[in-house]
């Protein structure tokens, strides 16, 4: 079994280092770690830049009408909270946990179990990775370890690509720049 999140996190990883297209990678990562856990979905939410506010950034078999919910709002999701404070969560029954933002549009979508892993940069959580059971489930302490791994490698990949974003932003101003001093 350990041979198989070994294969699965390399896989991930070959996802990551494929493109600099974070919307790309993110989609792969979440469809990913979804098959490798055998789970129904997966989801990565990035916080906004006021960090009160989870923002879908990647999903993977999730509806519409479930994505549409409503925000996902810090103070009100305990378990994000949870997250974003370094933890890996599991919630047995996401629907009758108190914990859980969203526990009837869980249960409309036939999520059941979740587990939860914060994206940290720099001892900094700028997100979570969380993957969703349409069944009741307890999760193996291999399948913490690999979620936690694969969350560290995301989180890298995120930030690599903001630090990309960046300096392209960067390169097209002075370009524009130095063009506009050639042009007087």
């Amino acid at each position: 079994m350990a041979q198989d999140y070994f294969r699965a996190l390399r896989d991930v990883a070959l996802v990551i280092n494929s493109s600099l297209e974070p919307r790309d990678v993110l989609h792969k990562i979440t469809e990913q770690t979804a098959a490798t856990m055998g789970c129904k979905a997966s989801t990565i939410r990035l916080l906004d830049s006021t960090g009160r506010f989870l923002l879908p950034s990647a999903a993977y078999g999730l509806s519409d009408s479930y994505l549409r919910k409503g925000p996902v709002e810090i103070k009100r999701s305990g378990m994000d909270g949870e997250v974003l404070a370094g933890k890996t969560i599991h919630l047995k029954d996401a629907a009758a946990d108190g914990r859980f933002q969203y526990p009837a549009s869980a249960k409309a979508e036939g999520l059941v179990s979740v587990l939860s892993a914060p994206l940290m940069v720099d001892g900094k959580a700028i997100g979570l990775i969380r993957v969703y059971s349409a069944v009741e489930r307890e999760f193996t302490p291999d399948e913490e370890t690999f979620m936690e791994a694969v969350a560290a490698v995301s989180a890298l990949a995120i930030e690599n690509a903001r630090l990309h974003e960046a300096l392209r932003n960067n390169y097209e101003l002075m370009a524009k720049h130095a063009y506009s001093v050639y042009e007087d």
